[in-house]
């Protein structure tokens, strides 16, 4: 017993004693070390007396010569050189630097574990950046993220002063892009907001007219149609929901009562799904409707077509009035008075010359005062108008009792062309034939063709055709320019008369933005005539306003060439009709193509022509049905046209036509 008492001290000296010092070592050895900075590391090595020993046998690599994973957080050629100093590295340096925009390429350390604290700072300077950068607050961003980084540094040991947390790779890889998301995200977000604001704004009107369809697909079920409280229930909810819904397109249309109608039918058709909740049979009756409506649809759609086109033929009584009105006027003038002044002009080719065929009155009057609204020198203009019989005085009236300015007109008969018979011109021989008088009036509708516009009588005209015999209308002119009589001029075209064609007889601008505007739509190239000399995807080029080199047309004979393409298509193989298609093949590889702003086109039906390129074209064009004088004429494009009609004249009044 005696030696008990030294045992244990023994025991207590040689045995816990170690393991006291060594829990004590322990715990100053963690202290020591800053919480955010405990790494792996420190787990397998601990130092007792400046000796490293490991916790394990196995051989381990040196931490001199151990080396961190290289992470690339972000790199592009406008991207900013980073250092990796860590901590001593500002934020107000790192924007100093964005700004330089070095073209080497970024690397960082990324930090391979953090704890739960260090994660949930990352995802706050993410969202800071973020934030910042939506707001266009960059240096208050910048100032957070600075003050952040204080913080953080206060808790960092010694040991990683190299090391670049995941937290400022992130807010260097934002803070590279803030120059581009400063241009792109407001941008992009208005986009995105305009995008919600229209989706948003017919919400209501598109749910009522959903209700409205699924309304009537029960009124044809036999289950439901076999309630009759069911029916007349859903036939007062249909009727409230129509007078609702009236013409609105959207939310703010609506009456205030809509919602409470809308829940109303909401709550009858559920008592219908209850009733009928056969999907089968709903489907169905879906597919049904679908059918029957979209046939519906193609029958009006042809309906429209045909009353476009009959519309377009057709003449409005206030034109039909205007020129018996100038007639009559026109024949109760003396000799003398019936005379054109300037009259030396008209063979002189220093001067401008335009050609314009119509027998619209109104029409040619526009084309003429726009003209010479905008020429620097009136003076020099000259104008050739050719008309038919029925309009040839009320056509001279016009212009004689309305002069324009200082320019000079002549107004010819077509019939006083002599020399213009069917013995001499191919087309008119056509014209004349029974046959073609038969296809415009006698074919029965089912028989009829599927495109109307060739059938317009129109193109029985002589009018049409005298394009093609300028040389011989002018016989002493050496450039004329071709004008239709559905333009509006807006700038001075005394430059056509000097551009160089080139060796080319027709200048002209080209259509084919547009596949529809090809060869191959206008000819056909399934006969080995034409697919064996042209092009089907050669562009196109567009009638309405065309300079001509006339002694470039006579020396290369142009005419003869139309002639004899004229008599190929006889039976209409080649083309159908119209003057565009015969163009084409007459001045094939002779035509110069000009700058399209010389020549707008698609007034007459395209609703979508560009509002810029309408106002800096010298000559904006209504082709098509839907011409400026008819009430069927698209009406943002009609005031171009309007301007030039004096609509208080005397004779305009008396027959009624307004703007």
């Amino acid at each position: 017993m005696k030696w008990r008492k030294p045992v244990v001290v023994m025991l207590f000296v040689t045995v816990l004693a170690p393991i006291v010092l060594y829990t004590d070592r322990l715990g100053s050895s963690v202290a020591s070390s800053p919480r955010n900075q405990f790494s792996i590391e420190d787990v397998f090595t601990f130092n007792f007396g400046g000796d490293k020993r490991q916790l394990n046998l196995l051989p381990q690599e040196s931490s001199a010569n151990l080396k961190e994973p290289i992470g690339i957080v972000y790199s592009d050629d406008s991207t900013t050189s980073l250092s990796d100093s860590g901590d001593s590295v500002q934020i107000s340096n790192m924007y100093q630097e964005m700004q330089l925009r070095e073209s080497v390429e970024h690397k960082t350390r990324v930090l391979s574990t953090t704890n739960e604290d260090d994660q949930f700072k990352v995802e706050n300077s993410i969202r800071q950046v973020t934030e910042g950068l939506h707001e266009g607050d960059l240096g208050g961003t910048l100032q957070k993220l600075e003050s952040t980084r204080e913080e953080g540094g206060q808790q960092r040991s010694t040991e990683n002063n190299g090391t670049v947390s995941t937290s400022v790779a992130v807010e260097m890889m934002s803070a590279s892009k803030v120059g581009d998301a400063k241009e792109e995200e407001p941008v992009k977000f208005k986009s995105e907001k305009q995008s919600v604001e229209m989706v948003m704004a017919d919400t209501q009107v598109r749910h009522l007219k959903d209700q409205l369809i699924r309304s009537r697909v029960y009124l044809s079920l036999a289950a439901t149609r076999n309630n009759p409280h069911f029916v007349r229930e859903l036939r007062i909810r249909m009727k409230e929901i129509q007078r609702v819904l009236g013409d609105a397109t959207k939310d703010s249309d609506l009456p205030r009562n809509a919602i409470e109608k809308l829940k109303g039918m909401e709550q009858t058709l559920a008592k219908g799904r209850q009733i009928q909740d056969d999907c089968a049979a709903v489907v169905k009756k879906l597919r049904a409707m679908l059918h029957s409506t979209e046939e519906q649809l193609r029958v009006h759609k042809k309906q429209t077509l045909f009353l476009t086109q009959l519309t377009a033929k057709t003449l409005p009584k206030g034109l039909h009035c205007f020129p018996l009105r100038l007639s009559t006027e026109y024949y109760a003038l003396n000799s003398s008075q019936r005379q054109f002044p300037n009259q030396e002009r008209l063979e002189d080719p220093s001067f401008y010359h335009y050609a314009l065929f119509s027998d619209n009155i109104l029409a040619a009057a526009v084309v003429v005062n726009s003209t010479v609204s905008h020429a620097k020198d009136p003076f020099k203009h000259v104008f050739h108008i050719v008309t038919d019989r029925l309009n040839y005085a009320a056509m001279r009236m016009w212009f004689i009792a309305n002069p324009p300015s200082k320019a000079t007109i002549q107004v010819q008969n077509v019939e006083e062309f002599t020399w213009l018979n069917s013995s001499y011109s191919p087309v008119l021989k056509q014209l004349g034939s029974p046959s073609m008088i038969d296809y415009y009036f006698k074919s029965p509708r089912g028989n009829a063709d599927t495109n109307l516009k060739y059938r317009n009588p129109k193109y029985l005209s002589i009018l049409n055709h005298l394009r093609f015999y300028l040389p011989e209308i002018f016989p002493r002119l050496k450039k004329v320019l071709f004008l239709d009589d559905d333009i509006v001029v807006q700038k001075d075209l005394s430059a056509l008369w000097s551009l160089d064609l080139n060796g080319n007889v027709n200048g002209a601008v080209e259509t084919c933005g547009e596949s529809f505007h090809r060869f191959d739509r206008y000819l056909n190239f399934s006969n080995p005539l034409i697919s064996k000399n042209f092009d089907p995807r050669a562009c196109g080029w567009a009638y309405g306003m065309n300079i001509f080199d006339l002694e470039e047309w006579r020396r290369q004979n142009i005419t003869e060439v139309y002639h004899t393409w004229q008599k190929l298509n006889h039976d209409r193989q080649l083309w159908k009709l119209g003057t565009l298609p015969p163009g084409l093949i007459t001045f094939w590889k002779r035509t110069h193509i000009l700058d399209r702003l010389w020549h707008v086109l698609g007034l007459g039906y395209n609703p979508s022509v560009n509002q810029r390129e309408i106002e800096r074209a010298a000559v904006i064009h209504y082709n098509g049905n839907m011409k400026p004088w008819l009430e069927i004429s698209i009406p943002k494009y009609r005031n171009y046209w309007a301007k030039y009609v004096d609509y208080d004249h005397v004779y305009l009044r008396e027959c009624n036509i307004n703007p």
